[in-house]
């Protein structure tokens, strides 16, 4: 016997989630990050260029 229940079933919706207020720490922690990651993209952008120019020993 088989029953019609077959296929996808629709997944529960969640709720949604609150957005939770940031005190100066958070905001300030959340700068440094954006900051760093920035310094980085920097860094390895520089540094491809660099290995491109030394052609090899």
């Amino acid at each position: 016997m088989s029953s019609r229940e077959g296929g996808k079933k629709k997944p529960l919706k969640t709720p949604k989630k609150e957005a939770k207020e940031m005190d100066e720490q958070d905001l300030a922690h959340k700068q440094k990050q954006k900051d760093l990651q920035k310094a980085l993209e920097a860094a390895k952008q520089k540094a491809a260029k660099k290995a491109g120019k030394k052609g090899g020993k």
